[in-house]
């Protein structure tokens, strides 16, 4: 389990949609219905109940099942197909549908189609190449396919537009068209490649993220830390064992390290043993050793570094984890001492074992990854070392005053304290240091270290000075012109891109810009296990309803399209998959489309169980099925509510969206959306809440998480936005079936009917 807990985390760190992000899609295409032709005729159908499904309709029935697993026990009642056989399944044993691209295996004789669980698990866990496929790769790149034309048909969230990115800089910085920016690498990545003609050889980087001055561990206590101080954080650490490239990718880093290998145990667990180069530096010359390789896991696999930032952080892949996580001290009669996954060989030398259940990994390359750390920071006075069985702390890291660890309150000094003189108590491991930091102006200053041996391609930056403050959206060109920044990254939209271009491009020199598709959406987003949204058709519906292209190049102005499915079309599994015939639906705007799924769907009845003829549709949901949630489900103001008849229950089409306030993306989703032609004459209805961005979390979480959920859920429809930068693409847990991980880690709250395998 290799993720953070989902709900406090994964949506914390979307982007909202003021500062929307991109990829390059096609557009969609079709013609709306002409809002002046007047209402079409109703088709009616018999009821559903009734009539015998044919197999291209066998899959809206089975969704019911998703909705009878809450009086289920997984493991007994059920359990997920990929944990029956996942692990036994390679490549060559998946057959295609030549139609509509899903994925098949045949399990105890039958034929079995593969959900979006198994699917994840199996793109970063089955990639031994078989049958056609000769590379891992190219085995990945499969098994992506098949999880995105899955995504694509079942529509957990509707991707509705993409922006271009601009970057604009002053030209006295120099070879940033040499060495650009784009989706993987950040101005606070790419500096050190560029110059500067600057009188004091800096540069002025500003960010509208606010800086806390929590540099040293940015996410220390936090949920989610602000872009800002990750940057500071990555630009004063460095000498990392692994590290991200520059095209998205992860490489040993030779500047670093002097030798590696892995091997392959006869329990199935794989060793990583790393070799340092002998002449690694702090900023202040200290000599860099193995153990300082350790300090961070080491330290924060505890309960002592727990009890000082309130979070777990978590080491579920290496060896020995839960015992060491478990031990508290000398008198701990739990645990372990040890952490047997983690050994120092010699001076230079350490080594990893990382767990048989996380192993083969297709980017397993990132478990060796491990930073330096300054020993004194994390540890105090503790020493880590190693006996043979695993590697240890110290007695004195657990020592307590009173019911408190003594070191606990040094972890979190260091992480916390944002004084000059904390930021000069210890050196730094990146090519820069943090030199001051002034809170009036949220702003910090950063110097080049000396020592830095180089990034994994053996850069060392020529700049001097890094200024890094906070900058207003509303009136950072100004500032930019003014000259106190150097460089505004990721400016997007029509009207902000005009004026930038137009600078530029008028400024006979003086200023320049590279452009870039970002990684990822805006989107519509469901809570896509209640109400009407967690029922496929419905988001089906609302995707050919919605004119996707248009609305991506009005909210874009031009500088803009819209993707299929969680995707960064620049990235090379979606390139490679394409190769290999991907097939996805690009739900061309069809109000007859819309229809035909609901129909489809089972949306034919009226409120009181009748045939469906005008207004709102319902569906027919079976008494013993129904959560209580959904019994209750109903529109904003009361109007539409789920009714009662026979023992059954017949729920309306009606949309809860909650839209945060001051956001162009929520206004223009009111013409789009709510205020859709189309909508009406599908049969749905869409009531719009707006307010704050922590209140709309709480609303999708169903939980007080910011202290403003109700306890009564409403709302099934949000929107926001989300990435795909980083080189890691990895969604295994991430639509899980098993409850007992399903709060923390789904992406979606959503529960694919494929993946239920039945045990009894």
């Amino acid at each position: 389990m290799r993720k953070c807990n989902k709900a406090l985390a994964s949506v914390l760190a979307l982007v909202m949609a003021g500062s929307m992000i991109t990829g390059c899609g096609r557009e969609t295409t079709g013609t709306p219905v002409d809002p002046n032709a007047g209402e079409t005729d109703p088709v009616v159908t018999a009821d559903p109940g009734t009539v015998e499904p044919t197999e291209d309709e066998v899959y809206w029935f089975d969704e019911f099942d998703v909705m009878t697993l809450s009086d289920k026990e997984y493991g007994t009642d059920y359990e997920s197909l990929y944990d029956h056989i996942g692990r036994d399944i390679t490549i060559a044993d998946v057959t295609e549908d030549p139609d509509t691209g899903f994925a098949y295996i045949t399990v105890d004789g039958e034929k079995k189609l593969l959900g979006l669980d198994f699917l994840s698990f199996a793109m970063v866990y089955n990639n031994t190449p078989a049958g056609e496929y000769k590379t891992e790769d190219d085995v990945y790149a499969a098994w992506w396919r098949y999880y995105i034309t899955r995504w694509n048909a079942l529509l957990p969230e509707i991707p509705l537009y993409s922006n271009e990115y601009y970057d604009l800089y002053n030209a006295k910085i120099g070879q940033v068209a040499e060495n650009p920016t784009n989706p993987y690498w950040s101005p606070a990545d790419a500096l050190i490649d560029w110059t500067s003609s600057k009188d004091d050889n800096d540069i002025i980087i500003g960010n509208t993220t606010e800086l806390s001055g929590q540099f040293r561990y940015s996410a220390f206590g936090k949920t989610s830390p602000g872009a800002a101080d990750q940057d500071v954080e990555a630009l004063t650490s460095g000498l990392a064992t692994i590290e991200k490239t520059k095209e998205g990718g992860y490489t040993w880093n030779d500047t670093v390290v002097a030798s590696h290998s892995d091997v392959i145990n006869e329990d199935g667990s794989k060793t990583f043993t790393i070799t340092i180069k002998d002449d690694l530096c702090y900023s202040d010359g200290t000599p860099i050793t193995a153990k300082d390789y350790l300090v961070f896991p080491m330290a924060f696999y505890t309960q002592v570094a727990t009890q000082a930032s309130g979070s777990q952080v978590q080491g579920l892949t290496v060896v020995g984890f839960s015992d060491y996580n478990a031990y508290t001290g000398p008198d701990s009669t739990e645990g372990c001492k040890e952490m047997k996954g983690f050994r120092l060989l010699d001076d230079y030398t350490f080594s990893v074992t990382i767990s048989a259940d996380y192993i083969p990994y297709f980017y397993d390359i990132t478990y060796a990854s491990f930073g330096p750390q300054y020993p004194a920071m994390w540890l105090g006075g503790a020493d880590i070392l190693d006996d043979g069985e695993g590697c240890y702390l110290t007695d004195d890291f657990y020592a307590k005053n009173g019911d408190d660890y003594v070191v606990a309150k040094i972890i979190k000094a260091t992480a916390t304290d944002t004084s000059d003189a904390a930021y000069a108590k210890y050196p730094y491991s990146g090519p820069y240091c943090v030199k001051s930091y002034d809170t009036t102006d949220s702003s910090a200053v950063l110097v080049r270290n000396e020592y830095f041996k180089g990034n994994y391609e053996g850069t060392v930056p020529s700049i001097d000075k890094i200024v890094y403050k906070k900058v207003v959206s509303a009136t950072q060109l100004e500032d930019f012109k003014a000259g106190g920044i150097d460089i505004i990254s990721g400016i997007t939209g029509g009207a902000a891109t005009d004026e930038a271009l137009a600078l530029a491009d008028s400024s006979d020199g003086a200023y320049a810009y590279i452009h870039y598709s970002r990684a990822g959406y805006g989107k519509l987003g469901f809570r896509a296990d209640y109400g009407p949204a967690q029922f496929s058709e419905v988001r089906q519906a609302i995707a050919y309803c919605m004119n996707r292209g248009q609305f991506a190049k009005d909210f874009t102005g031009g500088y803009g399209g819209v993707v299929d499915g969680p995707y960064y079309s620049g990235s090379w599994m979606y390139q490679e998959a394409v190769k290999q015939g991907m097939i996805l639906n690009t739900y061309a705007t069809s109000a007859d489309s819309a229809i035909e799924v609901l129909e489809k769907g089972g949306w034919v009845y009226a409120a009181d169980g009748s045939a469906y003829t005008e207004g709102v549709r319902y569906k027919m949901i079976p008494g013993d099925v129904i959560t209580e949630n959904d019994k209750n489900y109903q529109s904003v103001d009361g109007t539409y509510k789920t009714t009662e008849v026979d023992g059954n229950y017949y729920m309306p089409l009606v949309i809860n969206w909650y839209g945060t306030v001051d956001n162009e993306f929520t206004d223009l989703l009111q013409t789009g959306f709510k205020e859709n032609e189309n909508v009406r004459v599908a049969g749905m209805a869409v009531y719009n809440t707006t307010g704050d961005f922590a209140p709309m979390l709480d609303e999708l979480y169903q939980q007080a998480i910011y202290g403003y959920y109700s306890g009564s859920p409403m709302y099934c429809a949000f929107n926001f936005a989300t990435g795909f930068a980083s080189a890691v693409y990895d969604y295994s847990y991430n639509l899980t079936i098993d409850p007992s991980m399903y709060d923390d880690y789904s992406a979606y709250y959503f529960k694919d009917y494929a993946d239920i395998y039945w045990l009894k």
